[in-house]
């Protein structure tokens, strides 16, 4: 391999057999780690051959496979934003379809591990490392959510499309016979139509947006999965007043998802079945009332199930003329339950409709199905204090909270803003490679200091000592110390002092649902409510807030040693440096 390859923290954790958060703190624990070479201040690239030597001299050697060094071939070919369009020329090469890149090393590497395991495996382990690499930008359906959506719409086997496909998961989970795909990047779009020929699909996907460019008008499915993109704001509100697709109602400005619900609705067949996943907040906000009322009203929604916090599982069906409208609906909390077990909540459901909520009942002034907030959904209070006693049985303690004795009435961030409470600055999206450190999203996570580096810039954003900084993770600390540089996707909150508590409005921020699958490089917490509580009850608060995260440190912290101890005993055991004891 050679001298000037680099890998990112994810290949090193791969390599290493290790969690990349672990390879976060080598880097924040030992100065002698290797300094970037390249890459970006949050996706900083590091020297191979320096890795494996630092990785060497802590007994940690390792030996690349010949699929990481195809990988590391790929990459030394070009820049990483062009990345993408030579996996797919290397895709198309093991399919037959072009000569692949110019590279006769590492196509000769291709050819020998497609003859071992298969084009398609081969193909496959090259896109794992591709999505490592842009993990931050890049977000693939869950494995588990992706067979979950198959299992509960029949789609195995059958004409399945996918509007919003991207490499197309949910099309090679569902093993479809004839797979159809739209994906608004031309190599995403690539990608999935390789990866599905290689599977052995009839595959037919198009590079263009699906709400304003569709591909299949027209063309009806047996089943239609989708992970759409959530909080878009330009998905095409003007352009497509009148749209035919809008059956239910005009989606408003700022409910994108119920434009892609829609979409999927009119290209299903007659009584087919539709699986979406959806930002929790899709089934409360008051914009989008109406068209859950029609949704409701002519039985096309059936089902709404939370799998996680911030993320639903909508399921539809297309209703078939003359048929007569259903009088129930399934919403389900199901966070606590295992991603099988929600088929079984399912299955009870349609085998006695009775045990749903009954429409009418729902169709008040708000249509709110959220369904933690429907009767018997989960109280955090009592899941806290159940935990909390649990731990307490094995010696671990939690900070003491005990149960509120009223409500308490809510305010929110943007009234924050504007009673002067509160300043919000966003980092600047990009930064040039220099030598000014820099403060990452990792870095947040960890609550770590810079690691990060970045040219100097006039536009920069610095937190000070008492600031807020939250990342679109959802990551937020309080800063403490000397003024830091924040580095991309990181958003600096300033309280008043005199009016709001940073810690109090810290564990706010941390407590919210931050969409996960917006590719937006900031976030948007005006909406986020806030409870409205004098500034000593707040302090009260920040104290339990800060106890929390210390105690969540702690816990990451204790899980990392564990895993090296471990790995450690095993590794003595084996070769014979340690022996059982007690004679």
């Amino acid at each position: 391999m050679a001298d000037d390859a680099a890998v990112s923290a994810a290949d090193i954790a791969r390599l290493a057999g290790v969690r990349r958060a672990a390879v976060s703190n080598w880097r924040r624990r030992h100065d002698d780690f290797p300094k970037p070479v390249g890459g970006t201040a949050s996706s900083p690239l590091f020297s191979l051959p320096e890795v494996q030597a630092w990785l060497r001299g802590r007994g940690r050697p390792f030996e690349l496979a010949p699929i990481d060094e195809a990988w590391q071939r790929l990459r030394a070919l070009g820049d990483d934003l062009d990345l993408g369009a030579r996996l797919a020329a290397v895709g198309e090469y093991l399919a037959g379809d072009s000569e692949g890149p110019g590279d006769p090393e590492l196509l000769a590497l291709i050819s020998q591990l497609a003859s071992s395991e298969g084009a398609a495996e081969t193909f496959e382990q090259l896109c794992d490392r591709f999505f490592e690499a842009h993990a931050r930008r890049l977000s693939t359906t869950p494995t588990a959510y992706a067979d979950l959506m198959v299992r509960l719409t029949g789609a195995k086997g059958a004409t399945v499309l996918d509007p919003a496909c991207g490499f197309g998961s949910l099309l090679l989970a569902a093993s479809a016979t004839r797979a159809r795909g739209q994906d608004v990047d031309p190599d995403t779009a690539r990608i999935a139509g390789i990866r599905l020929r290689l599977h052995g699909a009839d595959a037919e996907v198009h590079a263009s947006d699906a709400l304003r460019a569709d591909a299949f008008a027209d063309r009806l499915a047996d089943v239609v999965l989708c992970d759409p993109p959530f909080n878009e704001r330009g998905w095409g509100h003007e352009e497509l007043v009148g749209d035919a697709r809008w059956e239910y109602g005009l989606p408003p400005r700022g409910e994108s998802e119920l434009a892609w619900v829609q979409h999927c609705l009119a290209h299903v067949k007659p009584g087919g079945a539709v699986a979406v996943l959806m930002p929790g907040a899709a089934a409360g906000r008051r914009s989008g009332k109406r068209i859950r009322a029609n949704l409701l009203r002519t039985g096309a929604l059936r089902a709404v199930c939370t799998l996680a916090p911030g993320t639903d599982l909508w399921l539809l069906t297309r209703p078939e003329p003359g048929q007569r409208a259903p009088a129930t609906v399934l919403i389900a909390d199901t966070t606590a339950e295992q991603v099988e077990q929600v088929e079984q909540v399912w299955q009870d459901f349609l085998a006695d409709p009775d045990t749903g909520e009954r429409i009418i009942d729902v169709l008040d002034d708000d249509v709110d199905l959220t369904p933690s907030s429907r009767p018997g959904g989960t109280d955090s209070g009592e899941a806290f204090l159940a935990a909390q006693r649990l731990f307490g049985q094995i010696g671990i303690e939690l900070p003491e909270l005990e149960p509120a004795s009223a409500e308490a009435v809510h305010t929110t961030v943007g009234e924050l803003v504007k009673a002067g409470a509160l300043r919000i600055t966003h980092a600047p999206p990009r930064t040039a490679d220099g030598d000014e450190p820099v403060l990452t999203t990792d870095d947040v996570l960890i609550g770590g200091p810079p690691t990060g580096h970045a040219a100097a810039d006039p536009a920069a954003v610095f937190a000070q000592e008492g600031d807020v900084v939250a990342s679109v993770t959802g990551a937020v600390i309080v800063h403490s110390g000397a003024p830091v540089r924040l580095g991309p996707a990181l958003s600096r909150y300033r309280v008043d002092p005199e009016l709001l508590d940073a810690q109090f409005l810290a564990g706010c921020l941390r407590a919210a649902d931050f969409p996960v699958h917006s590719a937006s490089t900031r976030i948007d917490a005006r909406r986020l409510k806030v409870p409205r509580h004098p500034l000593e009850t707040q302090r009260a608060y920040g104290v339990a807030f800060r106890a929390l995260a210390d105690f969540d440190r702690a816990l990451r912290q204790t899980a990392e040693i564990g895993r090296d101890l471990v790995r450690l005993g095993f590794a003595a055991l084996a070769e014979g440096r340690l022996k059982p004891g007690g004679g």
